[in-house]
């Protein structure tokens, strides 16, 4: 049952995505363009997302368990750090240059757009790297150990 509510949840955003025209990277260019030609119809899209996302956790914070029964996992709230900050720069920086950002990417690499399947491409090297990095970090060798003659 998880499956085919995923599948069906994946379905739907993907159709959202395509009506919406956010997996059109000139649609999405054209919103980020405020000293050129502005195109605003996406920051609707935003803001429908956004109510119908309160909506939900507004609905989920008084549960413990979702509709099919699993346990009900909330982000809780975190400071802001250098990493978050540094994240959400690359992020948008990336979204800004192509116009994709990663769920679109799934959709344009599905319909096997090149530049959607280069984006993905690259996000996964970007995870991987990500991943390879955190790994180093959690392995890092201690104080070499002192040795006597």
């Amino acid at each position: 049952m998880y499956t085919a509510a995923s599948f069906a949840a994946g379905f739907v955003f993907g159709l959202g995505l395509l009506v919406s025209g956010m997996a059109n990277p000139a649609k999405v260019l054209g919103f980020l363009d405020l000293a050129g030609a502005w195109d605003p119809s996406l920051a609707l899209v935003m803001a429908g997302a956004v109510a119908v996302g309160a909506g939900a956790f507004a609905f989920m914070k008084e549960r413990t368990r979702t509709l099919l029964g699993a346990p009900v996992l909330l982000p809780s709230p975190r400071r802001i750090d250098r990493r978050l900050i540094l994240g959400s720069l690359v992020f948008g920086v990336g979204w800004g240059l192509a116009g994709i950002c990663p769920g679109p990417a799934l959709v344009l690499a599905g319909a096997g757009s090149a530049k959607g399947l280069v984006f993905l491409a690259a996000m996964i090297a970007g995870n991987g790297v990500f991943e390879f990095f955190e790994k180093k970090k959690r392995v890092a060798p201690g104080p070499a150990p002192v040795r006597s003659s």
